[in-house]
C-alpha cells in the first residue's frame, strides 16, 4: 500500500477543512477535540482546532501522548525558516512523538488498538527510481514528508494518521516520555555513527543543549574520552556535569576568538581533540571547533545555522581536517529503542518542563526563553 505519497498529507485538506479553525487565547475546547500548535508567517504561536482524521489503507491513527519542543520548531515559529523550508501558511508543530494506537486503516496487521509507539516522521518516497530511498540513505529523499517541516503539518496535535511502516514499538519498560525523546536520540546516534567516533576517541561537543546533551549520552555510552562540552551559559554546564559526572565543561566567553576559546578547550582536555561534535551550527562554534581538534582531526556539524558562513579554508587545508555534515537521520529508531531500553543510555533528566496539550502555546515561550532554564519541554495528552 502507497501510504508515502505526499498528497495524503496535502496540508490545504486541513487547512481548507470547515471544521479548521484558530483558537482565540483560553478558548475551551472539547476533551476530544483534535488541537494542534501551529506557526505561520507571521511569527505567531497558537492553538488551532482541526478535523479528526480517519486512517486510510496502512494507515493508523494514533493519540499522541508526548510531543517534545524541537529548537527547529522554535525556529520556524520565532524566524518563519530554516535554510530553503520557509513557512508560508499556517503550520503544524511538532515532530518528537510518541502516542497509542487507537483505530486501524485498511489492511493493518503490524499494530493493534493499544499498541504503544514511538513515530519516525520523516516519510519517505520508498520508490526504487529514487536513489537515497535505494541505497538506504532514505533522509535525503527530495519528496520525503517530514512532519512539521513547512508545509507540512506536525504531531504536536490529539490525534495524527501515520504510515503504519513508520512506526516503532515501545517496550513496556519505556514510557511514552522517553518514546518521544528517541528523536533527538536518533539524531545524535546518526552523528555518532557517520562521525567515526570510537573507543577512547577525545572529544569535544560544541553546545549544551537538548541534542548536544543527548550526543554527550551516546559518546560516553559509546566510549569517548576525555569528552569536554561547550556552552555560552553556565546553568547548562552543570545539567551537562551532573548528567555525566566525568564531562569537562568549558564556557564560552564571547570576547574570546576561535583561537583562544580552542586553546581553552586544549587545556582542559589535556591535549588537541581528535573529534569534535558541533551541534549549535554557529560560525564562531564551528571554528572554535576546527581550531580544536588535531592534525588529521574530524569537526562534524549536527547543528543547524545560516545558510552562508565563513571557515578558516586553509586551516582545515593545512592540517587534513576533515568538515562533515549531517541532514536527520536514517534507521536510528530501532537502535535508539534498544539503547534506551537496555539502561545504556537514560534519557528520562532531560525532561526538564512538561505541558497540557492545552498549554502548548505556554510551553513554546518557556522553550524559547534560556532563562527559564529549559532543556527538553514536553507538551503530554
Amino acid at each position: 500500500m502507497v501510504t508515502q505519497n505526499p498528497d495524503i498529507y496535502d496540508p490545504r485538506k486541513i487547512l481548507q477543512h470547515s471544521e479548521f479553525k484558530v483558537l482565540s487565547a483560553g478558548e475551551k475546547t472539547d476533551s476530544d477535540a483534535n488541537i494542534a500548535a501551529f506557526y505561520n508567517p507571521a511569527h505567531e504561536i497558537h492553538l488551532v482546532q482541526k478535523p479528526k482524521p480517519k486512517p486510510g489503507p496502512g494507515q493508523v491513527l494514533l493519540h499522541v501522548r508526548a510531543t517534545g519542543i524541537c529548537g527547529s520548531d522554535v525556529h520556524f515559529w520565532r524566524h518563519g525558516g530554516i535554510g530553503t523550508m520557509i513557512v508560508t501558511d499556517e503550520c503544524g508543530s511538532g515532530h518528537e512523538s510518541a502516542g497509542e494506537v487507537v483505530e486501524l486503516g485498511e489492511g493493518v496487521t503490524e499494530w493493534k488498538v493499544g499498541d504503544r509507539v514511538a513515530m519516525e516522521v520523516g516519510i519517505p518516497c520508498s520508490q526504487p527510481s529514487c536513489t537515497p530511498c535505494r541505497t538506504g540513505k532514505y533522509n535525503g529523499c527530495p519528496d520525503v514528508v517530514f512532519f512539521s517541516t513547512p508545509p507540512y503539518h506536525g504531531t504536536l496535535t490529539r490525534w495524527h494518521v501515520h504510515p503504519e511502516q513508520w512506526l516503532h514499538r515501545l517496550p513496556d519498560n519505556l514510557s511514552f516520555e522517553e518514546g518521544a525523546l528517541c528523536e533527538p536520540l536518533a539524531v545524535a546516534l546518526a552523528g555518532i555513527d557517520r562521525s567515526g567516533l570510537r573507543l577512547g576517541d577525545p572529544l569535544l561537543i560544541c553546545g549544551a543543549g537538548p541534542i548536544g546533551l543527548v550526543s554527550l549520552l551516546a559518546a560516553r555510552a559509546a566510549g569517548a574520552e576525555p569528552i569536554v562540552i561547550t556552552d555560552l551559559f553556565q546553568s547548562r554546564l552543570d545539567f551537562a556535569k551532573k548528567l555525566v559526572p566525568g564531562v569537562h565543561t568549558v564556557l564560552v566567553e564571547r570576547e574570546l576568538s576561535p583561537e583562544q576559546q580552542a586553546a581553552k578547550i586544549k587545556a582542559v582536555a589535556g591535549g588537541e581533540l581528535k573529534l569534535s561534535l558541533e551541534c549549535t551550527g554557529v560560525e564562531s562554534s564551528i571554528s572554535t571547533a576546527i581550531f580544536s581538534v588535531q592534525f588529521g582531526g574530524r569537526v562534524f556539524v549536527i547543528g543547524v545555522g545560516k545558510s552562508e558562513q565563513k571557515f578558516p579554508f586553509m586551516h582545515l587545508s593545512a592540517n587534513e581536517i576533515d568538515l562533515k555534515f549531517q541532514y536527520r537521520y536514517a534507521d536510528q529508531y530501532p537502535k535508539a529503542i534498544r539503547l534506551v531500553a537496555a539502561g545504556l543510555i537514560n534519557l528520562k533528566p532531560l525532561v526538564t518542563h512538561r505541558f497540557a496539550l492545552e498549554e502548548a502555546v505556554s510551553a513554546f515561550h518557556v522553550a524559547a526563553d534560556p532563562a527559564q532554564g529549559a532543556i527538553k519541554v514536553q507538551i503530554q495528552d
